[in-house]
């Protein structure tokens, strides 16, 4: 897929580039065109304007080439035709007029420097309606510049004289026709000629914009939803597997219970009764709370959790949850400790699910404890709600993972060492109720130094 989306996008700059140099292509070729119909213009007009001078009359019939080789060959001819003394003098007196002729020519065409030749308004007029007229509608800076003199004689603005100079610029040699030497040069510069080219292609440029924008976004979204998958599947195997090994347990301990109770050999009292009957009772009791967790979280995921809000204390939800995790507290040698300062204390919520919201972090805080537990469990009254804070000493979460903790089925990895039992579901469905309550959780951590958890409860009931 990489491969083939570096493949389009080479293919879509390869076309482009061409597309951008035909279009450059296109624009010299019409400038080219455009000035040689001024400098055309400049010139026809001069000769309407020197038609009337006896002397470029025929100038302007012809080129002045043609004239000057009808005039030689008229004096050749007439040479050769001379018999006598006095044809002669007459043919020399017509030489010495034909001579000042000439003369006359020339020195009305270098008499005239180019500045006199060129009327700046017309020129300018000129330039912009042959580049109209060829499409070429952007700014533009002329100059006429003449070699012989090294200086920049006429500026339309006189604000681009460096660029009028270099290779940037297009130059047209002015009146071609003159037989004198040194013509000088009509130069053209397009500041914004790269701005100009774009904007004539617009349309092609956003087209391929859009569509290797559709394409990139496309693989990333192919690319994100094939690992997120992979994710997914790697999550649920490891819920399969603890799951099974969850379930396993309990179902095994009441196998051998029942396998004891059916063994004739054994001789049954009525305290050895109460005691396995006590057993079977607390693994099915682990087994129900497992299976709960699990229709919860199905329940969730088809948004089909339905609260049954009622008004409550909730520092009664709360020491009666300490209550009935403080037996497991004990086994580990830990304790937990309460500082329930909040006043207002009536919340309307449903009790069931925030007990369990607050059974299942008491939970997670014993868990996740290696040593001796120590927890805190403490409320502070708010302008809008209570917060309850959890802080235990447990093993902490990085920072790398405290943002995917409330996902479904994420567990914090721990390598190949599973000490820590679970589905990966509690703290999914905590955050899923705190949601529905129109309340936030908040998670403080580091590393080897413990957790806490932040619940807030509003005292408004909107959310349903």
């Amino acid at each position: 897929m990489s491969v083939a989306l570096l493949g389009l996008m080479s293919i879509q700059v390869y076309w482009i580039r061409n597309a951008v140099i035909v279009k450059e292509a296109g624009f010299v070729q019409s400038v080219n065109e455009a000035i040689s119909n001024v400098v055309l213009r400049l010139e026809k007009i001069e000769k309407v304007k020197n038609f009337q001078n006896p002397l470029l009359r025929n100038s302007s019939r012809l080129s002045l080439n043609k004239y000057f080789d009808s005039i030689n060959k008229q004096f050749i001819d007439d040479m050769s035709k001379i018999t006598s003394l006095r044809e002669y003098e007459s043919f020399n007196q017509k030489s010495i007029a034909t001579q000042r002729e000439f003369g006359s020519l020339y020195r009305h065409q270098k008499k005239q420097p180019i500045e006199e030749r060129i009327n700046e308004p017309l020129l300018d007029s000129l330039i912009k309606f042959e580049l109209t007229k060829y499409g070429i509608n952007t700014q533009y800076e002329y100059g006429v510049y003449s070699p012989a003199r090294l200086n920049m004689l006429i500026q339309k603005t006189g604000m681009y004289p460096t660029e009028l100079l270099s290779e940037e610029s297009f130059q047209f040699a002015l009146f071609p026709s003159d037989i004198q030497g040194n013509p000088d040069f009509l130069m053209l510069y397009f500041p914004n000629e790269q701005r100009f080219l774009i904007s004539k292609m617009w349309l092609l440029l956003l087209l391929s914009a859009v569509l290797m924008l559709i394409i990139i976004l496309s693989f990333y979204t192919s690319i994100s939803t094939i690992f997120k998958q992979k994710r997914l599947s790697v999550m649920k195997n490891d819920f399969i597997n603890n799951m099974t090994h969850e379930f396993k347990t309990p179902i095994s301990t009441i196998a051998l219970v029942c396998e004891a109770l059916k063994d004739k050999d054994i001789q049954k009292t009525e305290e050895i009764y109460d005691n396995y009957i006590g057993i079977i009772n607390d693994e099915n009791t682990r087994l129900k709370v497992m299976a709960e967790k699990i229709l919860q979280t199905a329940i969730i995921e088809k948004g089909k959790l339905h609260l049954k809000k009622e008004w409550v204390d909730i520092h009664e939800i709360i020491l009666e949850d300490v209550r009935k995790i403080m037996i497991q507290v004990e086994k580990k040698g830990g304790k937990i400790y309460t500082d329930l300062k909040a006043e207002n204390v009536k919340l309307k919520v449903d009790p069931l699910h925030i007990t369990n919201v607050i059974l299942n972090l008491l939970d997670n805080a014993i868990k996740y404890t290696i040593e001796e537990p120590e927890i805190l469990i403490s409320t502070t009254e708010m302008d809008s709600g209570i917060k309850i804070s959890i802080q235990d000493n447990g093993i902490g979460i990085g920072k790398a993972n405290q943002r995917k903790i409330f996902d479904k089925l994420y567990r914090v990895p721990t390598g190949n060492v599973h000490n820590f039992k679970g589905f990966g579901l509690g703290l999914s469905y905590v955050k899923a109720v705190i949601d529905k309550h129109g309340g936030s959780i908040k998670l403080t951590s580091e590393l080897k130094r413990g957790s806490t958890f932040q619940v807030f409860l509003p005292y408004s009931d909107q959310n349903n």
